[in-house]
Formats: structure tokens, C-alpha cells, sequence
């Protein structure tokens, strides 16, 4: 997650929360300034008294190693804590980092866990990652209908890689009935996110559609799109 991404997501939590106090303003300044000592001076004391999006930004400084060395282990740490105090993006990190093994010894289930309470929260990217894991089977039994529930969740937020995974679901007909349509009409939607391999599974698709399926296809992805990605 870059800086600015950062930036703007502990703002929009601290406003959702209503915990913006004077200390994390100060720290959310400094850091807007790229001051990471100041604003980690003004995070630490608020994280060891408990506010969990001061945990939470600083397991985000221990993962970026801004003013500190980078050190997944004190990441884990301060996310957990914020994580069970059902901070969101701290469950999907710690979820993450479980998956890949980063700060913990890597646990699908685990990571299953921690994603599957981040995407009860709707946060895309846990939904996203969830329909991975059903996908693949990684810390759950394989399945396709949960995984294509998830990554539909995660498609209905605009994330990408859901939609394109979505229309390979419809194209192999994987916990959805097989629809070759409605399969183009997310690998369209996807590609034109700029998911590269989306836009080459497309032209892959027009030499096994008819003229009438591709128009249909383009037709209910601009409707989809109309509808904010509900209900295609």
C-alpha cells in the first residue's frame, strides 16, 4: 500500500470512528509531511493505550519501515491488537500476513479466519482473497460456489482480479451455471480496469462467440456498469 493510499485510509477511518483525538491528528499530519519519527512518536503512546487505529498505523509503519526498521513480527503484533478489536483492514493484513507467512508461520486456516471477519466487514480485498482461498482450498475444503460468492462480492467493489476470476467461474462453469455471455461480459468489465490478463482471455473468447452473444455481452457490461457492478 502506497503512502498516499495510506494517508487517505486512516483518515477515512479515524472520521468513520469518530477517534480522531488531538495525538493521531498530530501523527496523521506529520505523516501526511513524511515526518514518519513524529508521526510514530505520536501513534506509539495512543497504540499502548489501546486505540486500535493507532494500532493499526503502526503495524502499516512496520510493514512500510518508515521511520523504523521494517519488521514484520512488530507488524503482526499491532495488528493483532487492533484486529481483535475488530478493526477491519487489521484483520485482512493479519490475514495476509498469515497466508503469505509474513511475521508468522504461514497458516491457511488462520488467514482464512482473519479474511473471512475483514470481508463480513466488506473490505474488498478480504473478499477478494476469501474467494481465493475456496478457490484454491487453501485452509477450507475447495468450493466454488463460496468462492464465486466471494470474489461476486469483491467483483460488486470493483476490484479487478475479482471480476476477471468471476468470468473464468462462467466460462468453466465452476459454482455458477456455464455461460459463456455472462463470462465475457466480466472479462470485459476487468479489462477495462486494465487487468492484462483479462483483455487476453477476451480475444481469446470472440473466436468461440457468435456476433449476436459478443454484442449481448457488451451490452449487459455497460449495463452492469450503470448499475454500480449490483445485480449483473
Amino acid at each position: 500500500m502506497n503512502s498516499r493510499l495510506i494517508v487517505f485510509t486512516l483518515f477515512f477511518l479515524a472520521f468513520i470512528h469518530n477517534s480522531f483525538c488531538e495525538g493521531f491528528k498530530k501523527g496523521l499530519d506529520a505523516f501526511i509531511k513524511e515526518d514518519y519519527a513524529t508521526a510514530l512518536k505520536e501513534w506509539r503512546p495512543l497504540a499502548q493505550k489501546g486505540n486500535s487505529l493507532a494500532q493499526y498505523s503502526l503495524g502499516q509503519m512496520y510493514i512500510q519501515g518508515k521511520a523504523i526498521i521494517q519488521d514484520y513480527k512488530e507488524a503482526e503484533k499491532w495488528y493483532r491488537l487492533a484486529a481483535k478489536q475488530k478493526h477491519a483492514k487489521a484483520q485482512y493484513h493479519l490475514g495476509t500476513m498469515y497466508a503469505e507467512g509474513q511475521g508468522v508461520t504461514q497458516d491457511y486456516k488462520e488467514a482464512v479466519k482473519w479474511y473471512r471477519l475483514a470481508a463480513e466487514q466488506e473490505v474488498a480485498s478480504a473478499q477478494y482473497d476469501l474467494g481465493v482461498m475456496y478457490d484454491a482450498g487453501h485452509g477450507v475444503m475447495q468450493d466454488y460456489k463460496e468462492a464465486a460468492k466471494w470474489f461476486r462480492l469483491a467483483a460488486e467493489q470493483e476490484v479487478a482480479s475479482a471480476q476477471y476470476h468471476l468470468g473464468g467461474m462462467y466460462a468453466r462453469g465452476e459454482g455458477v451455471i456455464q455461460d459463456k455471455v455472462t463470462a465475457y461480459m466480466w472479462f470485459n468489465i476487468a479489462a477495462s480496469k486494465g487487468h492484462k490478463y483479462a483483455n487476453r482471455i477476451k480475444k481469446y473468447f470472440l473466436t468461440d462467440m457468435t456476433s449476436a452473444q459478443i454484442k449481448k455481452a457488451q451490452g449487459l457490461a455497460r449495463q452492469c456498469v450503470r448499475n454500480n457492478y449490483k445485480g449483473c
